[in-house]
This record gives C-alpha cells, structure tokens and sequence, in this order.
C-alpha cells in the first residue's frame, strides 16, 4: 500500500467537501486525511493501493452536492511516515 496526496481545485472549501470525502473513503476502509488549504484547495492524503485509486479519484471528483470540482492532481508520497488510523478531517 502506497500514500498518495491530491490537490482539488474548484468549489471545495464552505460546501461540506471535507466531511462528503472523509465518509466516502472511510466506507472503504481506507487510511489518510483531508484538510483545507490556504489558497482555497483541498489537499487528501490518502494510503491506497494502485487498484484503489480509480475509486479515490471518482469520490474526489464527485465531491458533495454543493461542490464543484474543476481539477484533480495526484502526485505519489515517496516516504510517508505517518501512522494513520482510519480516515481523518483535519482543521
């Protein structure tokens, strides 16, 4: 199992984004977090296996019903260190 952190860009930060991803992922059993960023992104890091990721991006993409998703980047964590236990919002 490999970390992985994404980057979504759109209408994702005051329309409950967090709370829909965190749910939706923790449904599949998998381990990370997401939080809000300064500049108005959402950053997920997330531990999953490369057959997991389709799943991933489509929940990212979905995002809640108030959301708008214009752009998703995936980029591999090369060390990742953290211990996570079960799916975490991060404020």
């Amino acid at each position: 199992m490999e970390s992985y952190r994404f980057i979504v860009y759109g209408k994702v930060q005051g329309v409950f984004y967090r709370k829909f991803v965190a749910r939706k992922l923790r449904e599949l059993g998998l381990q990370g977090y997401v939080r809000n960023l300064l500049d108005g992104t959402v950053e997920v890091v997330v531990r999953a296996t490369e057959d997991e990721l389709p799943k991933v991006e489509r929940i990212l993409y979905e995002g809640s019903p108030l959301s708008e998703v214009e752009q998703v980047e995936m980029e591999p964590l090369e060390e990742d260190d953290l211990l996570y236990e079960g799916f975490e919002i991060r404020y």
